[in-house]
């Protein structure tokens, strides 16, 4: 019988942390859509845990995902998330923002960890402990497969929040990524005051809404 994957990522995990304790994952979730937040967050796991059917959230069907985000909200020993919206994301450029957010949500962590695992190529600026970036960290090491389940979990209840407010896009079915769904809508109505102005194909179309009112974004 194979290994189960969360058993294959918390060894990985284990291999790379050492006696590292203890060790936070952080993941962002929205780098590519046209929509939205970029949303991350940061999960410190209890040792010892069982994590049936984590892994990258790429790979864990939805229904899935929410039981394990419930787990998560409630087993582990410590989680934070941060959210930067699109006007930030427009400023920064989402390379920044998504460190950014990232930065944000290991701050807001009531656990202090000795060691941080981000995904991707890039270390986080402004840590005070220290930091392993991993490429593909989500898909490798569970500490980093549990934050981007959280992270996924909270920006689709946010852009199922913003479809109610601009129910033309369809916000609540593609989440804001470049279906061909949403680019139709985009060709009917233009931007609204939730898309990435920076982002193409949106800065060559003429905004035509009225400032977006006032919603909150938390999940």
């Amino acid at each position: 019988m194979s290994e189960p994957d969360w058993r294959r990522l918390a060894r990985a995990e284990a291999r790379l942390a050492g006696d590292a304790a203890p060790v936070a994952g952080v993941d962002e979730v929205g780098r590519g859509p046209l929509a939205g937040p970029v949303v991350a967050a940061a999960v410190i796991l209890e040792h010892g845990g069982r994590w049936e059917g984590l892994d990258d959230s790429k790979q864990v069907n939805p229904e899935l995902r929410l039981c394990l985000y419930a787990r998560l909200l409630t087993e582990t020993r410590a989680f934070a998330w941060a959210v930067l919206g699109p006007r930030a994301i427009d400023r920064l450029n989402i390379r920044r923002a998504s460190l950014e957010v990232m930065r944000r949500s290991i701050g807001r962590l009531r656990v202090q960890p000795a060691l941080v695992l981000v995904d991707g190529r890039d270390p986080v600026p402004g840590l005070r402990c220290t930091q392993q970036a991993v490429i593909d960290g989500d898909a490798r090491l569970l500490s980093v497969a549990a934050a981007s389940v959280m992270a996924k979990v909270v920006r689709d209840r946010i852009m199922e929040r913003l479809d109610r407010v601009w129910p033309a896009y369809g916000f609540a079915r593609h989440k804001g990524y470049a279906t061909a769904e949403h680019l139709e809508a985009l060709r009917r109505h233009g931007p609204c005051p939730i898309h990435r102005y920076s982002f193409e194909p949106i800065g060559q179309t003429e905004l035509l809404f009225e400032p977006l009112p006032s919603a909150s974004l938390a999940p």
